[in-house]
């Protein structure tokens, strides 16, 4: 009879075991399998141990967090973390599984900043898409699949204006698409993301999108001669644009405001004002001096504003 219950108490601690490592080999929402070359599947690659682009940077998660020096030498940090919110889907349409999910970025000031971005399962290995931000200390609700493999990510936020003490009770969503291309000197897959406007299916089309139809967050700005400007600050500088012919803008230091008119496809900001809070470092300055000089703006198929300076010296870029 002893013998009998030891082997019982055997069989059910061995039952255990296997049900407890069943449990941790199937857990985790986050675990992505890569096809190599041959065909074949790699070893499993989990999306918190992967290397990310944020704001054209990459940024590699170690057990789900990353932390780099603001600037070289800086006590300051920036820190990314893995959020979470996973969704499987085969986004590029090549067949394989991905995953998209979101990260949070501080820093070293207040904010949180919140981003989606993916990792698609390409025959080369893993290709990540460049992050699209959500806003600053947002409250994140869902990630869906939407109508042709899109990204549909809903969440809530602040009205314009509100202070940042007030919790996030305005619901948002925005729709993103893949858009995958192949660089012609590597011949490596590269993707990246494009904001789908609402009310219709399929990539944005410029021919229905207007200026009043949202809030543009500033992403960069290009020159002639090839140099460039980002925010420092991701998600401080938006701009909109009113039915009424008045603007609005925020900064990394004041509010901007003012009116604009359009010609045909020409347009320019006038009558600018701002508040009067010194912020040192801020680049506040720069974003003014480039509304000031636009001249002109277009509509892409990614969902993308674009300001034209004038003399055809660089253009603005907004999603």
């Amino acid at each position: 009879m002893k013998t009998s219950k030891r082997i019982l108490i055997i069989v059910g601690a061995v039952v255990i075991l296997i049900a407890i490592i069943g449990a941790y080999k199937f857990s985790g929402d986050s675990d992505i399998y890569m096809q190599n070359n041959s065909g074949g599947v790699s070893p499993q690659i989990k999306a918190y141990d992967a290397t990310y682009k944020i704001n054209g940077q990459e940024v590699k998660l170690e057990n789900g967090i990353a932390t780099t020096e603001s600037a070289p030498g800086s006590a300051s940090k920036i820190v990314t973390k893995y959020f979470g919110n996973d969704l499987k889907g085969d986004f590029d349409k090549d067949g394989t599984e991905d995953s998209a999910f979101i990260v949070t970025q501080n820093t070293g000031g207040t904010g949180t900043f919140y981003y989606v971005t993916t990792l698609l399962n390409k025959r080369t290995g893993k290709v990540a898409v460049d992050a699209v931000l959500l806003g600053d200390r947002i409250a994140p609700q869902s990630i869906d699949t939407g109508a042709n493999n899109t990204i549909v990510v809903n969440y809530a936020d602040r009205n314009q204006g509100d202070s940042f003490t007030a919790p996030p009770s305005v619901g948002k969503t925005i729709v993103l698409k893949v858009d995958t291309e192949v660089d012609p000197v590597t011949n490596a897959p590269s993707a990246q993301f494009g904001e789908v406007a609402q009310n219709f299916e399929g990539e944005a089309d410029p021919a229905i999108m207007t200026l009043s139809m949202k809030s543009w967050n500033w992403i960069n700005t290009t020159y002639s001669d090839d140099k460039g400007v980002t925010p420092k600050v991701p998600g401080k500088f938006t701009l909109t644009l009113k039915t009424d012919k008045t603007f609005s803008a925020t900064t990394d230091c004041n509010g901007v405001g003012g009116e604009y008119t359009v010609k045909g496809n020409q347009i320019s900001f006038t009558k600018m004002m701002s508040t009067l809070m010194f912020c040192e470092g801020s680049q506040e300055a720069d974003f003014s001096k480039m509304l000031a000089e636009v001249q002109n703006f277009l509509f892409t198929s990614k969902g993308e504003l674009v300001l034209g300076l004038k003399m055809d010296s660089g253009s603005v870029f907004f999603r």
